[in-house]
């Protein structure tokens, strides 16, 4: 190992290690005090990630499969408390739901030009809702999230319906399963810009 480290602060100049980040200075300044910092992306508060959570609709979810995660794209709302999913009743993520409820859920917004992004992470578990009442609730707020957005109908074949299918199947008829995101144990969001 230490022939690699002399062979590469060799070859590339300074090698300097930082943490968990190894960073090489292959300029030539002649300032020997110079040494670079990874720059990291900066933390946002519960209410910017919060903020972030209510003005997306659409999030990454990472299921335990298996030797290797299985990621997926799912719709979401957010009611202030808890995030919740609508999911087909078919598919691998049933599968993998049942076998191990622990998930990873990412949210994130970005530039076109990605000259600013933020994201936020939270790992928990997904609870399948069972209380009609909370189902239908639930239901009337993705119904409600598809026509304020002004989303096209096609979104509604993600929750098992036609897309000439009124908004409103999703309450009436049951072709998807509610899940809640409870036992949030890590967040991470961050931004730069």
């Amino acid at each position: 190992m230490k022939a690699d480290l002399k062979l590469s602060s060799m070859c590339l100049g300074r090698m300097v290690v930082s943490g968990r980040f190894l960073l090489y200075d292959t300029t030539d300044s002649g300032d020997s005090g110079d040494i670079m910092d990874p720059v990291k992306i900066p933390k946002m508060p519960k209410v910017e990630y919060d903020s972030l959570i209510k003005r997306q609709n659409v999030s990454r979810i990472a299921f335990c499969a298996g030797g290797a995660p299985y990621i997926a794209p799912f719709m979401y709302v957010f009611d202030g408390k808890y995030l919740y999913f609508l999911s087909t009743k078919y598919g691998r993520k049933i599968e993998y739901f049942r076998s191990n409820p622990r998930i990873s859920v990412e949210i994130e917004e970005y530039a076109p030009d990605l000259s600013s992004f933020t994201f936020v992470s939270l790992q928990g578990s997904l609870e399948e809702v069972q209380a009609p009442a909370q189902k239908k609730k639930v239901r009337e707020l993705f119904v409600e999230m598809i026509k304020k957005r002004k989303l096209s109908m096609r979104v509604l074949s993600a929750f098992g319906h036609s897309p000439v299918d009124p908004p409103e199947a999703i309450v009436n008829e049951e072709r998807s399963m509610v899940w809640k995101l409870v036992g949030v144990k890590d967040i991470v969001a961050l931004k730069n810009g």
